[in-house]
């Protein structure tokens, strides 16, 4: 009995050391995903300061929550550890493209192939975000750009096709990236003809209000040289 007391002591202590690392990965992972957020929101309101300082926060928790799961595997891998990361990969991918600088690959970023995709295919919502906003302004080429790489986003994720259990349900995201990238192609379009309907009346009008001639207050043609005819 004595060598079983010592084996359940063992287990017991096993069993602390994991969940103590688990409750530290859930502290950390929440705190990831209110960084992720909060560096999105600040490269929506073009708050570059802001957004770097949260970029950073969420690129040493990502560390540190890698390095505290690096003897438990099965955590690190385990689905709030993976949606955390998705969220980091999400924030830096967005802030990038929107700043239009280049993007860090899965292993600067110290994630997995399959998280980096879904990351990736959450970046089409954030685009669609950032569309909208420019095109409450009017049309712009911004748009273009963006719809652009939208539309090079989902070139990568649809040749992905691989099973689920190896691309973590990336084949779903892929299909509602590809809904709301049509669905923003329309808007971009709508919004163009907008400003060319804009335009062409901008044009009409000039040319009836240089043809109309100057009339003075009894309703009186006036020519040119100021004579009523």
């Amino acid at each position: 009995m004595h060598k079983l007391e010592g084996i359940t002591e063992k287990i017991r202590a096993g069993f602390d050391a994991r969940t103590a690392a688990r409750d530290r990965a859930l502290s950390q992972a929440r705190q990831l995903t209110r960084a992720c957020s909060l560096a999105i929101r600040a490269v929506h309101r073009d708050e570059t300061d802001v957004m770097d300082e949260h970029l950073s926060e969420a690129g040493k928790l990502a560390e540190t929550l890698k390095n505290d799961l690096a003897k438990y595997p099965d955590l690190f891998f385990a689905g709030y550890t993976q949606d955390a990361l998705k969220e980091y990969v999400e924030a830096n991918v967005t802030c990038a493209l929107i700043q239009n600088k280049p993007l860090l690959t899965p292993d600067e970023l110290g994630v997995a192939d399959a998280t980096y995709l879904n990351g990736m295919a959450e970046v089409v919502g954030e685009l669609r975000r950032r569309i909208m906003d420019i095109l409450r302004h009017g049309y712009s080429q911004e748009a273009e750009r963006l719809l652009t790489i939208m539309d090079d986003i989902y070139s990568v994720l649809v040749t992905m096709d691989y099973p689920d259990a190896i691309t973590n349900g990336l084949r779903r995201q892929t299909d509602l990236a590809r809904g709301i990238i049509e669905k923003t192609r329309g808007d971009i379009t709508f919004s163009l003809r907008g400003e060319h309907l804009e335009q062409a009346i901008g044009r009409l009008s000039a040319q009836l209000n240089g043809s109309q001639p100057e009339v003075n207050e009894r309703g009186e043609r006036v020519s040119p040289s100021g004579q009523e005819e």
